[in-house]
């Protein structure tokens, strides 16, 4: 179906096409003339399906088609929530470009920058604001925006923000608004709990999905290459060598690994940034800008920093480990193999996750290819490690292990793993 079947206005079609679009995505057949209707909306469709564009442009249209008698423009009447920085930051853009022809002020709101920026942004007045939860709270709390005039309200990849904590603070934003309005919720997978939450916001809304939940795209290839765990660092150069790779995506687990892995593949002659919760957003943004360039070919990333990263043709996509929840793992191929793209995801797994790709081949409902790269066969003489929480579980070095006497085995860890996800959020 084209976009111009769908009741899109003249300067909403100019804007896809000079995206250089012209045929919409499945989604976006199905929820914009939904959208466009005035009726919430729950839509369920995997990553890089064009979901975005599938709830930016009607959002668009509806503010184009009426304003509000005695309108505030100090007041914002379109409100999107996205779980991370680099996801606000993509929808912007999104927003910008699909509304270059239309008379809409936009603005992203997130966490680990400057306040004050946005909060002169907010008082020259904003039509759309995309924002992370967490710092949309505090300019609440500081009463530098007002949500009471929003008609529309769109919570982004909503499986995400309930796994990473920010259930209350959605609760707190929707209590800041008044009045009724539109309510679209986008999820890669529809959860009990993503129902629970559609209850208790959302009026008869209409329900869409496009994909089988949890499925993974069909034109990502996936494949697993059985490897020691000490030499999954050389198994990655190799590829990246041998393959001629020049833009890889690498997935870890924790934000150490990140950092270390990164400058071992430096070592090894590959140009590699590493992006995680506790890189500054600046270092982040251009981390991710020079991986688009091409001036970097490995881009080395945690589950929370590289979600909502949108890299066209992005050919490789590698688990350097494999994720501690399954769903995780449809996230991350989902970078590759993006709006009908080729791509390729592959694992490198030790002995010590193979209960971590069980699980994932049960949520997928199918068994992953293994094969062994020559030269690299695993050692079938080594003992797995348990992992917990991300961790391989060393076995006792004997003292306390570093912690305190009669301290709890947790005790040094900090806040729980959803509550570190909205800090680095």
């Amino acid at each position: 179906m084209l976009f111009s079947e769908l009741g899109l206005s003249a300067e909403l079609l100019r804007a896809t096409e000079k995206q250089g679009y012209d045929k919409a995505t499945p989604i976006q057949q199905q929820a914009i003339p939904h959208i466009l209707e005035g009726s919430d909306l729950l839509a369920g469709a995997q990553t890089g399906t064009g979901k975005t564009a599938g709830f930016t442009l009607p959002l668009l249209q509806r503010l184009q088609a009426s304003a509000p008698q005695g309108y505030n423009k100090r007041h914002v009447r379109a409100l999107i929530l996205v779980p991370t920085r680099e996801l606000a930051a993509q929808v912007a853009e999104s927003v910008q470009d699909y509304g270059r022809y239309l008379p809409f002020n936009s603005s992203v709101i997130f966490g680990g920058v400057s306040i004050n920026p946005q909060i002169s942004r907010l008082r020259r007045g904003v039509d759309i604001v995309i924002a992370t939860p967490g710092r949309l709270l505090d300019h609440i709390q500081r009463g530098t925006i007002r949500l009471d005039g929003v008609e529309t309200l769109v919570l982004d990849e909503a499986d995400r923000m309930l796994d990473m904590g920010f259930i209350a603070d959605i609760r707190k934003i929707m209590k800041a608004m008044r009045g009724q309005r539109q309510t679209l919720l986008f999820s890669a997978t529809f959860s009990k709990q993503i129902k629970q939450l559609a209850g208790e916001f959302m009026h008869s809304p209409m329900e869409i999905q496009v994909a089988r939940q949890n499925a993974t795209a069909e034109q990502v290839s996936q494949v697993v290459h059985p490897v020691d765990r000490n030499r999954k660092r050389e198994l990655l150069s190799h590829m990246v060598g041998e393959g001629n790779w020049r833009q890889v995506l690498v997935f870890t687990r924790t934000k150490h690994l990140a950092n270390r892995l990164s400058q071992q593949l430096e070592s090894d002659g590959l140009s590699s940034a590493a992006i995680h919760g506790n890189k500054s957003q600046a270092a982040r943004t251009r981390a991710l800008a020079d991986f688009k360039k091409g001036e970097i070919r490995v881009l080395v990333a945690t589950d929370i920093a590289a979600r909502g990263l949108d890299i066209e043709q992005l050919p490789h996509v590698v688990n350097f480990e494999l994720p501690n929840v399954p769903e995780d793992y449809v996230h991350r191929i989902g970078r590759t193999g993006r709006a009908g793209m080729d791509g390729e995801a592959v694992s490198l797994v030790c002995i010590d996750e193979r209960k971590l790709l069980t699980d994932i081949e049960r949520l997928l409902k199918r068994d992953i290819q293994r094969v062994v790269i020559p030269g690299y066969e695993p050692d079938q003489s080594i003992k797995p490690i348990p992992i917990k929480n991300g961790r391989n579980k060393q076995p006792s070095r004997g003292r306390h292990n570093g912690r305190k006497r009669n301290a709890p085995a947790g005790a040094n860890r900090g806040r729980n793993q959803a509550q570190r996800a909205r800090r680095a959020a």
